[in-house]
């Protein structure tokens, strides 16, 4: 039986957003407007301060309004993710496999630095869009002699790699913020009591030979594509593909 959605349990979100509905809806109010209005308070103030009744607010809606698309929070989210995944523009279709996987990456890593909450919320959710992005790396990597088993290890490797890569560097803007450092400088300078002890221990050379000779330190983007390319020479090395 429907709830005061009209959300059978029965059902996906994407099926219903399909259907026709089965109740007028307000004009102004549709899944897109629902989904950017909810982005732009994430990217705002994170993914805690977007509540259905915030999202009300913001649209100038009643409260109850969006129900009559999502059933919830969990629904608006996965719509927030759909949302910002069809921001990805899918390579063309005639690139080689590595071409798709490393635009893929590169072009993943830029969305999510956009929209830092998806790190924590885009593992949440199946949405078409994610699909599309899923679907255009597994299309590249046929015909290649490999079987369905590890077309999808290579596709979840790549994904690992940026997930980790990212979610590192999310984390690190996160600490700065945190502290008021806005440079690699000022975070340099204000670690300096705690880096100088532990370097005066001698027991990381290696770490004090990389500080001292070190020229990218805070070139992330130089760090992310040259470890993302260390991975897909190793598939290839190790596929022969």
């Amino acid at each position: 039986m429907a709830d005061a959605s009209g959300a059978d349990g029965a059902s996906s979100l994407w099926e219903r957003l399909e259907r026709p509905a089965p109740a007028p809806r307000p004009a102004a109010l549709t899944p897109r407007r629902i989904a950017a209005a909810a982005v732009a308070i994430a990217d705002a103030e994170g993914l805690e301060a977007v509540t259905m009744r915030r999202l009300a607010a913001d649209l100038g809606v009643a409260p109850m309004a969006a129900y009559r698309y999502v059933s919830g929070k969990d629904e608006l989210i996965a719509l927030m993710v759909d949302f910002v995944h069809g921001e990805l523009e899918l390579p063309d279709a005639g690139d080689d496999w590595r071409t798709v996987v490393r635009a893929v990456a590169l072009r993943t890593r830029a969305l999510t630095l956009k929209h830092p909450w998806t790190a924590r919320a885009d593992h949440l959710s199946l949405t078409p869009n994610q699909f599309a992005v899923s679907e255009r790396v597994l299309a590249a990597l046929e015909g290649l002699g490999l079987d369905a088993d590890t077309r999808m290890a290579v596709y979840r490797t790549a994904s690992a790699y940026v997930r980790g890569a990212v979610d590192s560097e999310i984390g690190l803007s996160l600490m700065m913020r945190k502290r008021g450092w806005n440079t690699g400088d000022e975070a340099r300078e204000g670690l300096a009591p705690e880096m100088t002890w532990l370097m005066g221990t001698g027991r990381y050379p290696a770490t004090h030979r990389y500080l001292a000779e070190a020229q990218r330190k805070d070139d992330a983007e130089w760090r992310f594509e040259l470890g993302l390319d260390c991975v897909l020479d190793g598939i290839a090395a190790r596929l022969g593909i």
